[in-house]
């Protein structure tokens, strides 16, 4: 039996005490979300500032005026945003909880090659927040406010009000939408680990996915130019970043692999 499985068979353990250590990991995580839930839910008020500043930059601060119509809809409007939030400062402890109860269960090769892909993730997803945040919002709020009309003879004035709720949401969707979209180097560099993609076939994918990027991006974001380039090119970067990991990853792979034959060959026979 190798040292790996000795790993494996040390770390076995009765159902009941797998159980009771899932309740306990379960349990960190819930307080977790619950105390980053009710801290944003206590500074809703500022962190709604920090969202809206993309409209009150493009728009001014004199002409940025939001609206509710209901009589708690801004009460659930910093609900919603205190559970996107606690989502968000949460994830780490999360994620920390889910490798502690997995990682017992892993061979050391596999908790290796699992850990950077539980880093990555986070990480991309905030690039892609960022992305919204600092390129997408303010391209939809500008071309939002072209679309105002001015009162005249015989036209009516068209100004724009956005609800609190219905501006959270949009920012809530955009973000999910460009944060699920820019894990694509961490999804297609695990399938390249596991041998179901290889560097080559993405390459010659890669007109494919040119088409499809776009598609994407016009489903995505606003209906102008601007806007879907900012998503559609970032996609085109992280394919090409994509296939150049991949490559990396099989190299390592061949690597490894030649100098386990070359261990085997220079071991003397018994």
């Amino acid at each position: 039996m190798t040292t790996e499985d000795d790993e494996i068979e040390a770390t076995k353990a009765p159902l009941i005490e797998h159980l009771i250590e899932l309740r306990a990991r379960l349990i960190k995580a819930l307080l977790a979300f619950a105390v980053a839930f009710i801290v944003c839910f206590f500074f809703a008020k500022q962190i709604y500032n920090v969202l809206v500043w993309p409209f009150v930059w493009v728009a001014g601060a004199e002409n940025s005026k939001f609206i509710y119509t209901a009589l708690l809809e801004k009460f659930v409007t910093n609900l919603k945003l205190a559970m996107f939030g606690a989502a968000f400062v949460s994830f780490p402890i999360i994620a920390t909880q889910i490798y502690k109860f997995v990682a017992p269960g892993l061979y050391r090769h596999e908790r290796q090659a699992f850990l950077p892909y539980l880093i990555a993730t986070p990480v991309f997803f905030v690039l892609g927040a960022m992305v919204v945040y600092f390129i997408v919002l303010p391209m939809l709020v500008r071309f939002s406010l072209g679309m105002q009309q001015m009162p005249g003879e015989g036209n009516a004035e068209i100004v724009l009000l956005p609800k609190v709720g219905e501006y959270l949401s949009l920012v809530m969707s955009l973000v999910l939408a460009f944060g699920i979209a820019f894990q694509l180097p961490v999804i297609l560099t695990l399938l390249g680990r596991i041998g179901i993609i290889t560097s080559q076939q993405l390459r010659e994918k890669r007109r494919y996915f040119i088409v499809v990027a776009f598609i994407i991006a016009a489903v995505l974001t606003p209906p102008d130019v601007l806007s879907q380039l900012s998503l559609a090119i970032p996609l085109l970067a992280l394919y090409e970043g994509s296939i150049i990991a991949v490559r990396m990853v099989e190299q390592k792979a061949k690597a490894a692999k030649s100098g386990d034959a070359s261990g085997a060959e220079g071991k003397p026979a018994e």
